[in-house]
């Protein structure tokens, strides 16, 4: 019995651009008859450093993908790893002393320097968001501060030029603040992604650190709608529901072993594509997840073969969130979020929030999808207080060494007699 049935999509703008798959895919575009063009690798060869940063954001993803399944047992689960790693990344310019070291280890950072890796990132995104032109892939970042907080010129400086990152003071008292930082996120996502923070997450906050990413790709492949028919979905309890089930017969590049079969889902020109793994009705899939590795996934992502095959595969449409804080906390970044934390580079206080939402819509046409990505820096020291006058209030006028009250008043409008 099939205890678990979860499609797995993870897209190669997130985390697929390992060591192998980079040697395997230099090069530009192939044109084909008729004069379209299949993309055979990247505008140029990248640099070591650069590789380092696929390869460190592979695996950064992989562990986060795994622990944020053990926490949310037994439910869809769909994340960015790559905004997740850009969002700290940008955060990162700020830490120091054990909290540097405690991200590094975390983000899998490994011997890279601190220029080398905004200057990947830097170069990724560009690349990423202009590798094919048949697929749509969008990167923004921002930040926000609290109006009047000192922010270090450099740090600013930093994410401005390896980030692109929009930088706005804010008055985070001001009952319209939350709604220019939700503003710019429905913007970024296409409307997929329409609220990140609230008035609560407003309320002594000095920092909000942003990456949003919009992915909208048609197959390169598509399927028929009408070969789309109903069909029943296995749950992980043993018990079936209803589903609306895609069906093609093509030639695409397959694989199998012991534990799952998997199909690789061009997007456009091939720039982009998802990957669905399905474990073999005997195997759990939590057991599947936890062989996921970077040595297992270099492995698995050279081992694909051009099949004919048909496919069969259920339509879905998903809104994901999760606080992330409790997850990297277990995977080592615990003292970010503590007041011992050390984010003197970015003005001090410490990260409160990690606030992680996702949409994904897979169709017979193909696939949209955003993540945003929130870090949150609060005070260390006592939140700072606002309160804006701009509703009926009570008064009163008193002399102080006795308490008595010499005037008191409700003003419902402030007019001026």
């Amino acid at each position: 019995m099939l205890k678990k049935c979860v499609i797995i999509a993870i897209f190669l703008s997130g985390i697929m651009l390992t060591q192998c798959g980079v040697e395997k895919i230099l090069g530009l575009f192939q044109k084909n008859e008729g004069g379209s063009y299949t993309i055979r690798g990247l505008p140029r060869e990248l640099k070591l450093a650069e590789v380092s940063l696929a390869t460190s954001s592979n695996a950064f993803g992989l562990k986060l993908f795994k622990e944020i399944v053990l926490e949310e047992q037994d439910k869809n689960v769909f994340i960015s790893p790559l905004s997740v790693s850009m969002a700290l990344g940008m955060t990162y310019n700020g830490a120091a002393g054990t909290t540097e070291e405690a991200m590094r280890n975390t983000l899998e950072y490994g011997d890279l320097t601190q220029q080398e890796i905004n200057e990947s990132y830097r170069y990724l995104s560009v690349m990423l968001a202009n590798l094919d032109p048949m697929a749509k892939f969008q990167i923004a970042n921002s930040i926000w501060y609290r109006l009047g907080h000192y922010v270090p010129p450099e740090f600013i400086n930093i994410n401005r030029t390896y980030f692109d990152a929009e930088v706005s003071a804010l008055d985070f008292g001001a009952p319209n603040s939350k709604d220019i930082i939700n503003d710019w996120v429905n913007e970024k996502t296409n409307g997929k992604i329409k609220e990140i923070v609230t008035d609560s997450d407003m309320y002594a906050a000095l920092m909000f650190l942003i990456n949003a990413i919009y992915f909208k790709g048609t197959w390169k492949y598509e399927f028929d709608p009408d070969d789309t028919q109903d069909a029943l979905f296995n749950l992980f309890d043993g018990t079936k529901k209803p589903c609306r089930m895609m069906y093609q017969e093509n030639d695409f590049h397959y694989f199998r072993n012991e534990y799952f079969q998997a199909v690789d889902l061009p997007y456009g020109d091939s720039g982009f594509s998802m990957i669905v793994f399905l474990p073999h009705p005997d195997i759990n899939i939590d057991d599947l997840i936890s062989e996921l590795n970077q040595e297992n996934w270099n492995l698995w992502g050279n081992s694909f073969s051009e099949n004919t095959m048909e496919l069969y595969l259920p339509k879905f449409k998903l809104e994901y969130d999760i606080e992330l804080k409790n997850v990297l906390a277990s995977l080592g970044m615990g003292i970010a979020f503590t007041e011992s934390a050390n984010f003197s580079g970015l003005g001090g206080g410490y990260i409160d929030k990690v606030l992680h939402k996702t949409f994904v819509d897979v169709n017979e046409e193909g696939t949209e999808a955003a993540a945003v990505t929130v870090v949150g820096i609060y005070d260390s020291a006592s939140p700072a207080k606002t309160m804006r006058v701009d509703r009926p209030f009570i008064f009163a006028i008193r002399e102080k060494t006795t308490g008595t009250i010499l005037f008191m008043g409700k003003i419902v409008e402030p007019v001026l007699e």
